[in-house]
């Protein structure tokens, strides 16, 4: 052993899903250097005692702006379209400051439960202007000790039908956004919208992130003008699509050619199982459709997808705590998945996430960040059937978080 400390931080006795048997991670600067069993030198250590230690969650979508709106509005048993249109009375009267304090409240709640990248969805039109965009842009500032934080701005409310929301989109994408969304069945002329969303995506090199066909009714669909495009642009890997419940909705020969057409135009998709469970099929009388597409089937046909937030107690989804462990767990039993799918599962909050957003960055490998969490398990797959408890979280290697295991008091004979 040295005398000076060839590492920063060494984490002991670490379950990784890549290696058989434990293993000791060596940090420097921010970024692991070293993954072997038993390392031999010195350094600050952190003895994770053969607990599970994960690369952090990868949330794809989510929406700050609009979290946490459950007081103002009341508990709206209603459609899509009238979830729309109650934030849509209420935004007009957002501030800054008030999409701040809400935003951070749901970011912490996030970063307790394990997430470490996050990709939020931000609305821009003329009703809320800039406001909620400089907001988040403030929140990724403030929390990026934590998480790192992409903005991924949209215009909710369609496009070619509502005057001065381009050039708030384009004004937005000049001051910073990391993605450009779009919201086609909002809009009267739906490819238009997508042609616009895909020009200002090239026109300023960043990724598209859609919300699309989200109802139950399989005789129409965006999804082949979205593949259209991406081909046409070159664009694959560089597109997901949120929601896609039609995919729920249609026959095993349909939803296998659909599963193709995704896999040849490198369109990701990104299941939302809160948001879809809550508003798909509220008019059946019996026998009500889940509306959940099956993410974990389209990943094995080689789509990348993911499981994410949405919304957090808002009139699209009244619950909610931002933790991506439970929403894998909630996906799971929705989906029927098997237990030999436990670990796509778990992939479907983390790396298969992190491929969705093109981060390069991520992983527990030699070069990368330290940004890891460690879970109260030694089993993968008991991530997903327990929901065992986030003990810890790093991020480039500076902890952020810690949870105390609970303790049973017995009582005395």
């Amino acid at each position: 052993m040295t005398v000076q400390p060839a590492f920063d931080l060494i984490f002991r006795n670490a379950r990784l899903r890549s290696s058989p048997t434990l293993v000791d991670i060596g940090v420097t600067n921010g970024r692991i250097a070293a993954i072997e069993p038993r390392l031999a030198c010195e350094g600050i250590e952190v003895d994770v005692g053969g607990r599970l230690a994960l690369p952090g969650f990868v949330d794809t979508h989510i929406h700050l702006d609009k979290a946490c709106l459950l007081e103002r509005c009341g508990h709206i048993r209603g459609t899509l379209g009238d979830a729309i249109r109650a934030v849509s009375a209420m935004k007009r009267d957002f501030s800054t400051d008030d999409v701040y304090a809400r935003g951070a409240k749901v970011l912490e709640r996030a970063i307790v439960h394990g997430t470490t990248h996050m990709r939020t969805h931000v609305e821009i039109d003329p009703r809320i202007g800039l406001r909620s965009f400089e907001a988040v842009k403030a929140l990724k500032r403030d929390y990026a000790w934590a998480i790192d934080l992409g903005l991924c701005v949209f215009p909710q409310e369609g496009l070619t039908n509502d005057p001065g929301a381009d050039e708030l989109l384009v004004q937005a994408l000049r001051d910073g956004a990391h993605a450009i969304g779009g919201c086609p069945y909002t809009d009267p002329d739906p490819n238009a919208h997508l042609a616009r969303i895909f020009d200002l995506a090239q026109q300023f090199d960043l990724d598209v992130d859609l919300h699309l066909d989200f109802d139950l009714d399989p005789s129409w669909s965006h999804l082949d003008e979205v593949c259209r495009q991406t081909e046409r642009r070159d664009y694959g890997g560089r597109v997901a699509i949120g929601h896609a419940t039609k995919l729920s909705a249609l026959p095993p020969e349909r939803l296998k050619a659909a599963t193709a057409q995704l896999a040849k135009a490198g369109v990701a998709v990104t299941v939302l199982p809160a948001t879809d469970l809550y508003l798909m099929g509220r008019d059946a009388t019996h026998n009500a459709p889940r509306g959940l597409t099956l993410a974990h089937k389209l990943a094995s046909d080689g789509i990348v997808c993911s499981v994410a937030t949405n919304n957090v107690l808002n009139p699209f989804t009244p619950f909610g705590d931002a933790s991506l462990l439970r929403m894998a767990n909630l996906y799971a039993n929705v989906a029927h998945a098997a237990v030999g799918d436990f670990d796509t599962c778990l992939d479907l909050v983390t790396e298969l996430p992190a491929r969705l957003m093109n981060l390069r960055d991520y992983g527990i490998a030699v070069g990368k960040p330290a940004d890891l969490v460690v879970l109260d398990t030694q089993d993968s797959r008991f991530a997903i059937a327990e929901l065992p408890d986030i003990l810890m979280g790093f991020k480039s290697g500076r902890q952020t978080i810690e949870r105390a295991p609970a303790k049973l008091f017995h009582p005395r004979n």
